[in-house]
């Protein structure tokens, strides 16, 4: 369903958000203070404007309470971010996703409000350092400070098994939502009587620490 998304700071952040959205076939108006910005994405989106997103009654003309969801890409200037939060929040956007450049940040985004948190660098390395560290990790996406998602190579112990004779949620507490195989296809939500391939990557989801045990027995 198409929907109108604002994008507040065209940096590279919020113009990587700006494009993907573009391409999936939303509605985006783009704002920031910088006028080269402005200009570079006048081109890409209908709808770009050069204002100051932390004076409420500039969003208010410029249509932003009337968006589906925005997105504040503002990740330089802590007051700015927060105060066009708090602004967003107060004018009745549903949904608000932020920036956090930090983990103090983070927790004041999350105080005035904002319904999702992202912190780019943060999750990056956070991705980068379980891939490096495991040769089974395709992918890690933490989705809360408590739970994450993996996908990982299913070793060659676990070929020929089914999933209810490997038991994974009672050794490891974590659960396999999704089995993508070789040939790219995937198995979303399998049955306990699906057995595992060779070159089978699995999608698990589980608190952080049990997905680390899981991790480290791989290791062994």
């Amino acid at each position: 369903m198409k929907q109108q998304f604002v994008v507040i700071g065209l940096g590279r952040f919020g113009g990587a958000v700006s494009r993907t959205l573009i391409e999936l076939g939303h509605e985006v108006i783009g704002i920031d203070r910088n006028m080269r910005r402005v200009q570079e994405f006048s081109g890409m989106l209908p709808f770009v404007y050069e204002a100051d997103s932390t004076d409420e009654a500039v969003m208010r003309e410029l249509g932003v309470h009337l968006a589906d969801h925005a997105v504040v890409a503002i990740g330089d200037d802590l007051q700015a971010s927060i105060l066009t939060t708090l602004i967003l929040k107060d004018i009745g956007v549903p949904m608000v996703t932020a920036k956090a450049a930090s983990e103090y940040h983070r927790r004041v985004l999350e105080r005035i409000g904002a319904d999702h948190i992202v912190q780019p660098e943060r999750d990056t390395g956070i991705r980068l350092a379980h891939r490096l560290t495991s040769k089974s990790i395709v992918d890690y996406l933490e989705l809360s400070p408590d739970f994450s998602l993996v996908e990982v190579v299913a070793p060659k112990e676990m070929h020929g098994k089914s999933l209810k004779e490997l038991n994974l949620r009672a050794k490891f507490g974590c659960n396999v939502v999704a089995i993508r195989r070789a040939d790219n296809s995937v198995n979303v939500s399998p049955m306990a009587e699906d057995v595992i391939r060779e070159g089978d990557v699995l999608v698990m989801i589980g608190s952080n620490r049990n997905i680390s045990r899981y991790e480290k027995r791989l290791q062994e």
